[in-house]
C-alpha cells in the first residue's frame, strides 16, 4: 500500500496551487476595458498567460499556463480556463497536473479544480511515479487567524470517484477527503486497493 509520504505530498500540492492562485489575483495588471465576452462580467482578463512562482529561497516552485484568466466583476473571484500546472513539492520533486477549469474565491480560501483533474509526480532516482485522477476537487483553507502561531486548517475533498496509482498499488474509492493539517486521507465509500504481486513492502 502507498506510504504516508505519498498521501501527504498530494495534499501539499493542492495547498501550493491554492496559494499561487491567490498570487495571480494580487499581481496581474488591470485592463481599462474588459475583453471577456458573456457572463460573468469580468473586471479584467488575461489571455495566453504563464505564471511562475518562486519559494522563499527564490527557487522555482510553481508554473501555471492557461489560455484565459478572468476576474469576476463584483465578488473578485477568479476563473481560469483549462489550466496546466508544474509544481515542485517540498522534496524537490516535479509534479504535473491539469484540470478543465479552476475557480478561486476573492480571498483565496476556496479553490475548485473543475472537471477532470489529473496530477502526477514524475519518476526520479529518489521517488517513484504517483498519479491522482478524479473530478471536481475542492481545496479549502480557513481564514487567517490573529494568532501567528495558530495553524490554519486546510482540507481537500471530492464527492467523485478518485484513483491514486503508484508502481505498487492502485487505490480507488468514491469520495475522498484529505485533512492537510493532520496529514490524513480517506476514501468515503466503495474503497478498493490492489497490490501487484511481489510488490508489497
Amino acid at each position: 500500500m502507498m506510504d504516508r509520504r505519498t498521501y501527504v505530498t498530494i495534499a501539499l500540492l493542492a495547498l501550493i496551487a491554492l496559494a499561487t492562485q491567490a498570487l495571480v489575483w494580487v499581481f496581474v495588471p488591470r485592463e481599462s476595458e474588459s475583453t471577456f465576452v458573456g457572463p460573468p462580467r469580468s473586471d479584467y482578463t488575461l489571455g495566453n498567460f504563464t505564471l511562475d512562482a518562486l519559494d522563499e529561497q527564490g527557487h522555482h516552485s510553481f508554473t501555471m499556463v492557461a489560455p484565459r484568466l478572468a476576474r469576476k466583476e463584483g465578488d473578485g473571484s477568479i476563473f481560469v480556463t483549462t489550466p496546466t500546472y508544474e509544481i515542485v513539492d517540498n522534496g524537490g520533486n516535479l509534479w504535473k497536473g491539469k484540470s478543465e477549469s479552476a475557480w478561486v474565491n476573492h480571498d483565496g480560501s476556496i479553490m475548485k479544480l473543475e472537471g477532470d483533474v489529473d496530477m502526477h509526480r514524475l519518476e526520479t532516482e529518489k521517488v517513484t511515479p504517483v498519479q491522482l485522477l478524479t473530478r471536481d476537487l475542492t481545496v479549502t483553507s480557513d481564514p487567517k487567524t490573529k494568532d501567528p502561531q495558530q495553524q490554519r486548517e486546510r482540507r481537500m475533498e471530492t464527492a467523485e470517484p478518485a484513483t491514486i496509482i503508484d508502481p505498487n498499488t492502485v487505490a480507488h474509492g468514491v469520495g475522498m477527503k484529505t485533512d492537510m493539517t493532520l496529514k490524513t486521507i480517506e476514501f468515503l465509500s466503495a474503497f478498493h486497493s490492489t497490490t501487484q504481486p511481489g510488490k508489497l513492502r
